[in-house]
């Protein structure tokens, strides 16, 4: 039997990581700028070009697929009695595509928007928190 309480950090973490990307999909489906709790830069962030890493597809849609996902393979990971092997595997892959998103995305912010947006460095630092927890449970 291995040790649950990193999957139920990842878990929670996930949770997290889905009700910001849930308010950020709100707040821009209403046309209205999010709250920005530190510094005034998140429409511009939020409203740049850079918001969509696909061409139709908002990042924020992207945060919340990814969460999302993560969530459920990490609930499997605590109910299922003998969880498959591949879970944890999947989520190592998913869990480095959003690190190296994020760092994308920081890069972005520092060295070519010059505007940091709150909601972007609280999920970039949920994905490197999840780093850390997987690492050190070493997920696969």
């Amino acid at each position: 039997m291995f040790n649950l309480t990193p999957f139920a950090l990842l878990f929670t973490l996930a949770c997290i990581g889905i009700s910001e990307s849930a308010y950020l999909i709100r707040k821009r489906r209403a046309a209205e700028h999010p709250v920005c709790p530190i510094g005034q830069h998140c429409g511009t962030v939020l409203s740049s070009r850079y918001n969509r890493f696909l061409p139709g597809i908002h990042n924020d849609v992207l945060g919340l697929l990814f969460y999302a996902s993560f969530a459920v393979i990490m609930a499997l990971m605590v109910i299922l009695p003998f969880p498959p092997s591949y879970l944890p595997v999947w989520a190592f892959w998913m869990l480095a595509g959003a690190t190296c998103m994020s760092v994308a995305l920081i890069f972005i912010q520092w060295r070519i928007l010059k505007a940091w947006c709150f909601w972007c460095i609280m999920s970039a630092g949920t994905v490197f928190l999840m780093d850390l927890i997987a690492l050190g449970a070493s997920l696969t």
